[in-house]
């Protein structure tokens, strides 16, 4: 690594780290420097730059787009100007050097997508550059009197710039502002963020961190104590239990609403700051004003849902109250966009809400995934605090809509879209997994992640859950965003309806439950006891009900249908010895299935079973004592009970917890859509147990 791009990653996490100075995957950073060419040995100036779509806070090498700066300068002399500044980014891909791996690094993989902001850095005539959007600088930027703000707070030190697209007329404005005030660090962009600069990278994050600790400052020092107004009466927020209730049975309701047009996960936000602002006088008519930031309404569309009743308010007259205003804000985003499209403009993305504001409950954002829902409440968050900053010095003053509109509507950021991958097949679904801290359902709470869904992982075992939870998440940047732990014994009906709640608290609904949960005594009929007949039924046939029961309660009111898997058993077909109460549970699991299918279909929610044989492997069922007793009946050692379940099978082959999760996962990753109440087999083939 060359020490330009070691001097660049370290800034660009220090800055990235901290909330204050950067949201999430805004701004970027680049830095200048000299490497060998290896075609003709000869020294060239370099530029690194973080690329499109990429975090400050976790930026890499693979992160960075590295350009020649002869070529990117060499383009001025073929700009065609700011009606067509958008042909440039294109060609920003003719200055790769390379193929655009890190020089020096001895990598040959292709860097990243250069960004809008590359003429920025690139133009500008400093060897190292820091564009952000912190709340305090976007105040200012977005304050009505920025222009006198930006003098009064900073002197000459910082220049104005008036409201400008991102592009490469912005990055020649801004170099033409540096060359004529050589005492300037740094710009205020109107609308939009900041940018600084120093010839060393100390010097920049210096002088980065200076623009926005002085803003803080200021808004601290002279900004009105209440610019929300002060609380309405009646919009106070409950005690946190009451809200949490309302909330989870309201985010079921407002994701049904909010994925209209596409399939959404949920974020729910509850800070401090959200229910104070929901809960101001003035709540209603900044909210209408919509977000300024590009980087901001990009994710939360150009202004939130609000619901307009106090926080109190009966959960059905919310509910009720939530239908209406969502068919107005979709005739209203309609209405918007027809105002501004063009011939040449994208499709209309879709009509629904990313933010609902609830107050006395908080903040609901949707996204693709559960990062990117949210990403769009931490962002609205920060323009929560930016119209705070901006009304407290001044007026807040976002830009027109029509600028909105060319931002949302742009080119580059629909060709920004197309890059993205292809989703996988349960992205979207939020899945529950119970008995998932091992065996079976481990196994599949792991197969569901990996196919996109966000899962829930249900145990009674709660460090088990939390350990395979950790597991799945380990690879995304924040674990909690692909998969979660609960606490729930299944016998126990008040942590079932607590677990299901969580699960709706977390990702905003369920869409597919995984009834797994179970345990087994191996006793005779003369042996068992009505104990044991009690719990095996209270666990499976009981419990799985109960699941069943409050999971259908959310999807019925999400109204986007649903999957309920049981994973039943070979025993609930096929009699077999010492096994009366665990065969009679699993045929308790079997019926229901059918009866369900019948009754829940109508709401697009499809029913179906797993029947397992012989999964020793990774068993807690088997670890705990069950195998043991099944290996006394059939006469063999307890460690070679899985061969013997697979000699007595068709096709001699030992059945795995994944493969009890890949038949869960062909019932629900939508090839067989229109299936519902079937049985499906994985048993290695027993004839006795054949359905018929």
């Amino acid at each position: 690594m060359t020490m330009p791009v070691e001097q660049l990653l370290q800034r660009a996490h220090t800055l990235g780290a901290d909330p204050r100075n950067t949201n999430f995957a805004g701004g970027n950073a680049s830095a200048k420097g000299e490497a060998v060419d290896p075609v003709t040995g000869t020294a060239v100036e370099l530029m690194w730059v973080k690329g499109s779509g990429g975090d400050l806070g976790t930026l890499t090498e693979a992160g960075l787009a590295v350009l020649r700066l002869d070529r990117l300068r060499a383009l001025t002399a073929v700009y065609p100007g700011v009606e067509r500044e958008d042909e440039m980014v294109a060609a920003f891909d003719f200055c790769a050097f390379g193929l655009g791996g890190v020089a020096g690094s001895g990598k040959t993989q292709r860097g990243a997508a250069p960004s809008i902001d590359t003429a920025m850095h690139g133009l500008l005539d400093a060897a190292h550059v820091d564009h952000l959007h912190p709340d305090a600088g976007i105040a200012i930027a977005a304050a009505a009197d920025g222009e006198e703000l930006t003098r009064r707070i900073y002197g000459d030190r910082v220049v104005w710039v008036p409201w400008r697209r991102p592009g490469f007329q912005l990055g020649l404005d801004i170099a033409g502002i540096k060359e004529a005030n050589p005492q300037a660090v740094g710009v205020v962009l109107g609308g939009h963020g900041i940018t600084a600069w120093g010839e060393t990278s100390a010097e920049c994050e210096a002088n980065s961190l200076w623009m926005i600790r002085t803003a803080e400052a200021y808004i601290a020092e002279h900004g009105a104590p209440e610019p929300f107004g002060p609380v309405k009466p009646g919009y106070e927020p409950p005690a946190d239990e009451v809200r949490r209730e309302r909330a989870a049975a309201l985010f079921p309701v407002v994701r049904g609403l909010c994925s209209t047009d596409a399939p959404q996960v949920g974020h729910y936000t509850a800070t401090p700051e959200v229910l104070d602002f929901l809960a101001r006088e003035r709540h209603p008519e900044l909210a209408a004003l919509g977000t300024s930031c590009p980087d901001h309404f990009l994710r939360t569309k150009v202004a939130p849902l609000v619901v307009d009743l106090p926080a109190d308010a009966p959960v059905d007259d919310v509910i009720g109250r939530l239908r209406e205003l969502h068919a107005a804000y979709r005739e209203a985003y309609r209405a918007y966009y027809e105002r501004h499209a063009t011939e040449s403009s994208p499709a209309m993305r879709g009509a629904d809400p990313a933010i609902v504001h609830v107050p006395g409950v908080g903040m609901f954002s949707f996204g693709r995934d559960k990062q990117t829902a949210r990403v769009a409440g931490e962002f609205y968050v920060n323009a929560i605090n930016v119209m705070r900053g901006a009304e407290a010095l001044s007026t807040y003053s976002p830009i027109e809509e029509s600028e909105k509109f060319r931002i949302e509507y742009w080119e580059l950021e629909e060709a920004k879209l197309r890059r993205m991958p292809a989703p996988k097949p349960l992205a979207t679904r939020v899945a529950l997994v119970t008995g998932g801290g091992s065996g079976i359902g481990a196994a599949t709470a792991r197969r569901l992640a990996a196919e996109g869904a966000c899962v829930v992982v249900a145990d009674r075992d709660f460090a088990a859950a939390e350990k395979v939870a950790a597991e799945i998440g380990a690879r995304a940047h924040r674990p909690e965003d692909v998969a979660t732990a609960v606490q729930v014994d299944v016998t126990d009906e008040a942590q079932i309806v607590s677990a299901v709640r969580q699960a709706v608290l977390a990702f905003g609904g369920i869409d597919l439950i995984v009834n797994n949960a179970g345990l087994s005594l191996s006793r005779s009929l003369l042996e068992t006891t009505a104990d044991d007949w009690d719990l095996q039924h209270d666990v499976m046939a009981r419990g799985s009900f109960l699941v069943a029961r409050e999971s259908a309660r959310v999807m019925i009111a999400q109204g986007m249908g649903g999957d309920i898997v049981y994973i039943a058993s070979k025993n609930s077909v096929f009699a077999g010895p010492n096994n009366v109460a665990y065969g009679a549970a699993k045929a308790d699991q079997a019926h229901q299935v059918r009866l369900l299918a019948a009754e829940l279909g109508a709401h697009g929610i499809r029913v179906n079973g797993i029947n397992p044989d012989g999964v020793v492997r990774g068993s807690g069922i088997f670890a705990s004592g069950w195998g043991a007793n099944r290996a006394a009946v059939y006469g063999v050692p307890e460690d070679k009970l899985g061969e013997f379940y697979a000699q007595r099978t068709l096709l001699k082959r030992e059945v795995l917890p994944e493969h009890i999760a890949a038949a869960v996962f062909a019932v629900t990753g939508g090839d067989l859509s229109l299936t519902t109440g079937l049985h499906i087999p994985v048993d290695a083939g027993v004839a006795a147990a054949f359905l018929r």
